[in-house]
């Protein structure tokens, strides 16, 4: 009885010591950042579970130290670890990006599979690319054509090679804003900032976009989200005041 009555101490204490709160967040595509909607999101051995929204957002009861269970048709599951931050951006990866890039040619068809999405190949791009395969061109430096053409695998490796350039500045103007974007992206802010406040309906887009313009000129470059959020409160304080 004593063993028992000891058990259930240790239960209660465990309980109190790591109370349950709201875990919320978005969770978006690895790849291009986009929000996903009806992604299953729930607490590993607890009944708390949520499916994302239009904006990717979901909302769960956990306490730290809970491991998140990440889970949508086509994506890698993900498991994520509780800690003390409580609003989360997590990005999953699409499983068919991982797929190499093959074409299929079915006539009068062709299709090429490529970042997981499978396209129909333009006829015309097709004859181009085989009628010059391998051909280095030069012309007049104010020609159409430009000075020189280079065509075939070089061609290939240059514009891939551009684009993922591109795309990794991209993804590094991205990461230089997460601070800002944990915050503004956040529904979970939102409804305390509108609670806290008493704002109305119309009056919290307004107030982002002129928040944003007035730091237009760094953008919340490397702005931790505390950062961020302080700022946000003595912006909305601000002007609260000066409309009263």
């Amino acid at each position: 009885m004593k063993s028992l009555s000891f058990i259930l101490f240790f239960f209660l204490i465990s309980r109190l010591a790591f109370p349950q709160v709201s875990y919320s967040g978005n969770i978006l595509d690895a790849n291009d950042m986009s929000y996903l909607e009806g992604v299953s999101v729930s607490v590993l051995g607890k009944s708390s579970s949520d499916s994302t929204n239009t904006r990717g957002y979901f909302n769960v009861k956990a306490s730290e130290g809970d491991t998140l269970l990440i889970s949508f048709p086509g994506f890698i599951e993900q498991r994520f670890a509780l800690a003390e931050e409580r609003y989360l951006q997590i990005q999953i990866q699409d499983r068919a990006r991982l797929l190499p890039t093959f074409e299929v040619n079915a006539e009068p068809y062709s299709f090429r599979f490529k970042d997981g999405k499978l396209t129909l190949v333009d006829p015309n791009e097709e004859k181009s690319l085989a009628s010059n395969k391998g051909q280095v061109t030069a012309g007049y430096r104010d020609s159409p054509e430009g000075g020189v053409a280079i065509y075939g695998p070089i061609s290939y490796f240059s514009k891939k090679s551009r684009n993922a350039r591109e795309y990794a500045k991209k993804l590094e103007y991205l990461k230089r804003r997460e601070g800002y974007l944990r915050i503004i992206d956040s529904d979970s802010i939102k409804t305390i900032l509108t609670e806290d406040y008493r704002l109305d309906k119309g009056e919290w887009d307004p107030l982002i976009i002129k928040f944003n313009q007035m730091h237009a000129h760094h953008e919340f470059l490397d702005w931790s989200s505390e950062k961020v959020y302080a700022r946000l409160r003595e912006f909305i304080e601000w002007e609260k005041d000066w409309s009263n």
